[in-house]
């Protein structure tokens, strides 16, 4: 692409925080024109249910865009209104609806999607939770097109990231779509010219994520110590992680893998090493940080002082 070619009049599609720091490179792009934004409409939110924009909409306010927020894409009288805003390429992150054939047919220069994993492994909804759950050493992020698939088009670059084993859901999410936002700037003029193209997926390695649901969360003493702990560290926001203690429900904020030589009942609440534990298949997972029912977020240590375990 010349440095004289006029921006590329681009559709944005996404709703979540994910989502933010790709439309906020594109801003500040000289590479393409942001038509509009493409969001989810406003949901009830809070106690009082207040309809509240999705984040990408209320940064889509801030910019003074145009703002689209459409119920489904299928629509036929939607697909009429974005194929008339002349729009030759299109960027998702994020956006959390099915994207029909059609609407990918409209740009010449197809619809770009930034995915947090490195696919062909993890695709679906969850693909950070799955990388911490799988207990992958390294996680990434692609830009690939979109095709009519579940995260199956073809991959037009990827970059990797070294995990320690530690990463916590929210935090390593963030750092994927900040790193997803660079890739895809970088090989956007390439792309725009043609001298980027996309390859297909290899069909070795394929994975599945899948919507998680609020019973997944808890912790099934039936699994090993180092399962659960990433669990823990996996299923934060949301589900996020929990047992049931005393009558009423403990969730589980931080743990930890105390050790494997401890011969405890699964299932089974003690007190090990001034700290809180819970009994696993192979050892005791450390509860660092819990919080009870109606209460705050308080170190393991601090709960058991206040229980008789």
């Amino acid at each position: 692409m010349s440095a004289t070619a006029p921006p590329t009049r681009t559709l944005f599609f996404g709703s979540g925080s994910v989502a933010l720091p790709v439309l906020s490179r594109l801003l500040d792009s000289d590479l393409v024109e942001i038509e509009s934004v493409v969001t989810a409409p406003p949901r009830p939110a809070g106690r009082k249910g207040r309809l509240t924009p999705t984040p990408v909409a209320d940064l889509a306010a801030e910019h003074e865009l145009t703002i689209r927020t459409p119920r489904t894409l299928r629509d036929e009288a939607v697909q009429t209104e974005l194929a008339g805003t002349g729009a030759e390429l299109i960027v998702l992150a994020e956006y959390g609806r099915i994207f029909p054939g059609a609407v990918l047919e409209l740009p010449r220069h197809g619809a770009l999607y930034i995915h947090p994993s490195l696919l062909p492994r993890h695709r679906g909804a969850t693909p950070v939770t799955g990388t911490i759950l799988e207990g992958d050493d390294v996680a990434g992020v692609t830009v690939m097109r979109m095709d009519e698939g579940l995260d199956t088009g073809p991959i037009v670059a990827q970059r990797e990231v070294q995990l320690e084993g530690t990463e916590v859901a929210p935090e390593l999410e963030a750092r994927l779509a900040e790193m997803g936002a660079e890739l895809l700037l970088e090989v956007l003029p390439g792309w725009l010219d043609g001298s980027v193209t996309a390859t297909p997926q290899p069909a070795e390695g394929a994975t599945l994520t899948r919507m998680l649901r609020r019973e997944d969360g808890r912790l099934d003493s039936a699994r090993s110590a180092a399962v659960l702990e990433r669990q823990v560290r996996a299923y934060q926001p949301w589900p996020g992680s929990f047992l049931d203690h005393d009558g009423a429900r403990l969730k589980v904020w931080a743990a930890s893998v105390l050790g494997q030589d401890v011969a405890v009942e699964p299932g089974t609440v003690i007190l090990t090493e001034g700290t809180l534990g819970l009994g696993t298949a192979d050892g005791v997972l450390r509860l660092d940080e819990v919080q009870p029912a109606g209460s705050r977020r308080m170190s393991g240590a601090e709960y058991r002082r206040g229980k008789r375990l």
